[in-house]
């Protein structure tokens, strides 16, 4: 069973001739008969009856026209959706980590859609953790994703795209914030500890920075962002190692860098599947971020 089958059958129930039919759809109308002989010889019932020059649907014929009045359809709405994707703008299916959610994934969107051609430009935007996304990559449910410790793969290119420094924040009535110079991973051992959830990318990387060190305490808190992390940093819980960007620049937090010896920056990452072609929409987002995109302060992340 073809689409063109599909598309002689419902021309010839429309008109109920298939000579009419046959020039609508600029074939002969032996090939039209020849296509729905066949059709009914795989189906195995009579699709017309003939009625002097004419033909009218059977019940196998009516039942058959339903279906394929919704596969029509849908065919037609592909092609409206494929059109969207290819000429009308375009679609982007993209997933990120939480804190990208407070500034960095909005101003890249926003700059995106303000060049010339991408206004019409649509998105999904889907919120996970970064192995999480990972996996929705693979399996295709995402066109895009943003997140730390993305690595290329065979399957996956990773661009970087930000570099953050990793600083401590401390509560603005705490000794440490009045403190002249830098800190050392050592401070982590005489405070208590707000950390990144270990599920998230800059978990993983906060974490083999404090094992280095030998930092272990049992009075460790987890949250999920450095929103969170600033805001109980601001309430007096403890302090955190967190990357430097704008939910931790706010009132109650002190900003202090490590020390140079131990200074180390979390790389955000864009990914897409390596082998596959990229649709339009797709490929100018991804050249964007490769050629436009610039970040000049933590503010703006």
């Amino acid at each position: 069973m073809t689409l063109n089958q599909l598309l002689y059958f419902h021309r010839a129930a429309s008109l109920e001739h298939f000579n009419l039919a046959a020039e609508s759809l600029h074939i002969s109308e032996p090939s039209l008969s020849r296509s729905i002989n066949s059709l009914e010889q795989e189906l195995g019932v009579s699709l017309f009856e003939k009625t002097g020059r004419n033909v009218v649907l059977t019940k196998a014929g009516r039942l058959f026209l339903e279906q394929t009045d919704k596969i029509l359809q849908d065919v037609s709405e592909a092609k409206v959706r494929m059109n969207e994707y290819t000429t009308l703008g375009g679609h982007i299916d993209i997933a990120y980590v939480a804190p990208l959610a407070h500034h960095l994934l909005p101003s890249v969107v926003r700059a995106f859609r303000e060049k010339p051609g991408n206004e019409k430009i649509t998105f999904n935007f889907f919120e996970g953790y970064t192995d999480q996304n990972i996996k929705g990559l693979k399996e295709r449910h995402y066109d895009l994703i943003f997140g730390s410790g993305i690595k290329s793969t065979e399957e996956i290119t990773s661009i970087p795209f930000l570099h953050q420094e990793m600083v401590v924040l401390v509560p603005a009535d705490s000794p440490l914030a009045r403190e002249d110079g830098d800190l050392d991973a050592s401070v982590f051992s005489a405070y208590p500890n707000l950390r990144y959830d270990s599920r998230t990318g800059l978990g993983k990387i906060t974490n083999r920075f404090l094992e280095a060190h030998n930092i272990i305490r049992k009075d460790e808190n987890f949250f999920p962002d450095e929103a969170s992390l600033a805001a109980f940093v601001a309430g007096g819980f403890g302090i955190a190692l967190a990357a430097d960007s704008a939910p931790v620049h706010r009132d109650g937090v002190v900003i202090r860098h490590l020390a140079a010896e131990e200074r180390f920056y979390n790389t955000v990452y864009m990914a897409y599947l390596s082998q596959i072609t990229l649709m339009p929409a797709v490929r100018k987002m991804v050249d964007f971020i490769e050629s436009d995109w610039q970040v000049s302060s933590p503010e703006q992340v």
